[in-house]
């Protein structure tokens, strides 16, 4: 089975100068746990909502004045919609992620897939060795 068929196309995205405080309305709003940052049409970051623990309420950061930009994680780590559930499942092991941003051929973003996606159409001795390789060693 292909990520385009089990993966979401309803996809959150803010701009990197989003107050943060926005950002965690529209996570409590769309009960996600993942936002994507975009600039000028390009992909440029991802927040979670263990980021805003981390970076923002663990430093003691103010969240009225704290942007996306300022915590979000640089680093876009993608799948393609026509990649097996199977290679993307081992790919989030790898990279010890649990959703991924999912591109078309032209590099656009059409969805996101999540490890709990993946539990309902997938292998699941991968699924739950996956989420045990991500969870080990999790600080």
């Amino acid at each position: 089975m292909q990520i385009k068929d089990i993966m979401s196309k309803t996809v959150i995205v803010v701009a990197p100068e989003t107050p943060l405080r926005d950002v965690a309305a529209k996570m409590q709003q769309e009960d996600c746990g993942c936002i994507l940052v975009a600039k000028n049409d390009r992909l440029v970051g991802v927040i979670t909502d263990r980021d805003i623990a981390m970076r923002c309420v663990a430093e003691g950061l103010d969240i009225a004045d704290t942007t996306a930009e300022q915590i979000m994680s640089p680093q876009i780590l993608y799948c393609r919609d026509t990649d097996s559930a199977d290679e993307v499942t081992k790919n989030m092991g790898e990279n010890k992620v649990r959703r991924l941003p999912v591109l078309d051929a032209g590099k656009r973003l059409v969805g996101i897939v999540t490890l709990g996606d993946m539990s309902q159409h997938s292998n699941f001795p991968l699924i739950g060795q996956t989420l045990g390789i991500i969870c080990r060693n999790a600080s």
